[in-house]
């Protein structure tokens, strides 16, 4: 029977419009009374000015806890996004706090899964019984930033049990904090969908569904080179059992790009109709909004990324070198920005010793953990970035985030970087199995300053079209929507 119009609770903690719901039998979900669908009855606009229908949503995230994270910059930015046009969006992090250049989304959402109790669940079924003022004792911040400094905690060959675990869900060895999350969901208000940030929390879809009946969407990023690092038996169990959960409980995917869409439909099996792209966008506000008029002089190489050797710095660093040496591109700096752990720290120190011992120092800056208002003036200061990273980016958000700032990009031909330059035509792509095709690219674009700027602009307007946050959180309205009325017609059935 229909329902009256009804106050009901923010997810934030604040009063908010009422929904109108529509009761359904126990028969239906399986379990508990009076669960309810929810059908929005009231109105947001979107980017577009049409008109929208508002949804409950929450998103979980995974937070790092020591370091800058683009998964957790994209996913706070979306839940601004969202609630701009209407939407009771809320984003609650787990694991590890979030660390941002700017200011969180989630408030006062509480952590959920700390990792220190996650890994204690794993180790000793003691801690599996604890209660909670126990447990809340290791979520404390402080606790989980110190954990975090330690490389083991994400460390792929070191959490092949673990990952198992999570994937398991209900029947794995973290249920107690499963149930804690479920019970949250429950008790400040049932949500229309549970957006995932990412496949490996699939573990967590099928009770959340069951206890809240809320449309599942998981949005598919860089969980392959994660799942692939992990020893066998348990990647092949993980990969099977993601699989798994994708097909039977979630009811759409957000892969940030084509590429990455493609390879884990086909590694885990996935319904190729449920799987969207969706690329990701980025928050314009601080970008330019004029064309450049001029490149720095001299002219500045850049790079904006993790500085590790997985994203290609120590490359960078190499094809630095050789061009000032071959003399071509006059005064040429060097300026390194992005995440910086202590684990970074000594190879950072090598590649300081290597520029040293070339007589490069002083043209070389490094820029670690810098703030968002000082990641768009080094990105306003740069000629051109190249993040040559050495393994398959399912997007790189560093990549719109140059080209917003009128920065062409020079990136390897592979995975999602060939798919993201051609979209906005604001770089170049290199071979990277050809040896000193980096080197190349970087010397033809930088002698040639006209085609450089030509290239920065062309970028920062397809940028400002096509890759805002705004073009992101209608997109994803989009696929939300189609998600709760799969998830309505598979209930009805």
């Amino acid at each position: 029977m229909l329902g009256g119009m009804r106050p009901r609770v923010n997810l934030r903690g604040h009063p908010s419009w009422s929904l109108r719901c529509i009761s359904v039998t126990d028969t239906l979900w399986g379990e508990g009374a009076n669960h309810r669908i929810c059908s929005p009855s009231r109105l947001g606009r979107g980017p577009g000015g049409g008109l929208i229908s508002t949804m409950r949503i929450v998103t979980l995230t995974a937070g790092t806890g020591s370091f800058h994270c683009g998964t957790c910059m994209r996913d706070n930015a979306l839940t601004i996004a969202l609630r701009a046009v209407g939407h009771d969006a809320t984003l609650a992090p787990l694991y590890l706090p979030m660390i941002l250049d700017e200011t969180t989304a989630a408030g006062d959402t509480p952590l959920f899964y700390g990792g220190v109790n996650v890994y204690l669940q794993q180790k000793s079924g003691l801690f599996r019984h604890t209660p909670r003022w126990v447990d809340s004792l290791f979520d404390s911040p402080g606790l989980l930033s110190a954990a975090a400094k330690r490389a083991g905690m994400t460390r792929a060959t070191e959490l092949g049990e673990l990952t198992l675990s999570m994937m398991m869900g209900e029947n794995g060895k973290q249920v107690k904090e499963l149930e804690r999350l479920a019970d949250w969901m429950a008790e400040v208000g049932r949500p229309d969908v549970v957006c995932l940030s990412n496949a490996l929390l699939l573990g967590i879809a099928p009770r959340i569904k069951n206890r809240t009946g809320a449309a599942l969407v998981c949005v598919l990023q860089g969980e392959d080179g994660f799942l692939d690092g992990l020893p066998e038996p348990f990647r092949a169990e993980v990969w099977s059992r993601l699989g798994e959960i994708g097909r039977n409980s979630v009811d759409g995917f957000a892969a940030v790009s084509r590429h990455h869409g493609d390879l884990m439909t086909e590694r885990a099996l996935l319904p190729m109709d449920r799987v969207h792209v969706i690329h990701n966008g980025i928050l314009l506000d601080g970008y330019p909004t004029e064309s450049r008029r001029a490149l720095p002089d001299p002219p500045v190489l850049g790079y904006l990324a993790r500085n590790n050797p997985i994203k290609g710095l120590g490359t960078l660093v190499d094809s630095y070198i050789e061009l000032r040496k071959r003399g071509s591109i006059p005064g040429l700096k060097l300026r390194v920005a992005g995440s910086q752990t202590g684990a970074d720290a000594e190879y950072v120190n090598g590649l300081r010793e290597k520029l040293r011992g070339e007589g490069l120092e002083g043209d070389a800056e490094f820029l670690p953990n810098v703030s968002r208002d000082d990641k768009i003036a080094f990105l306003k200061g740069i000629s051109a970035l190249s993040v040559p990273a050495m393994y398959g980016e399912s997007f790189g958000l560093y990549v719109i985030e140059a080209m917003a700032a009128g920065a062409p990009v020079v990136q390897p031909r592979h995975a999602a970087f060939t798919e993201i330059v051609k979209a906005t035509g604001g770089g170049i792509l290199y071979d990277p199995q050809h040896e000193g095709a980096l080197v190349e690219a970087l010397e033809g674009l930088l002698s040639h300053p006209a085609r450089a700027l030509e290239l920065g602009e062309t970028g920062r307007q397809a940028v400002r079209e096509r890759f805002s946050v705004d073009v992101m959180a209608a997109e994803h309205v989009r696929v939300f929507q189609m998600a709760v009325e799969r998830n309505r017609n598979a209930v009805a059935v």
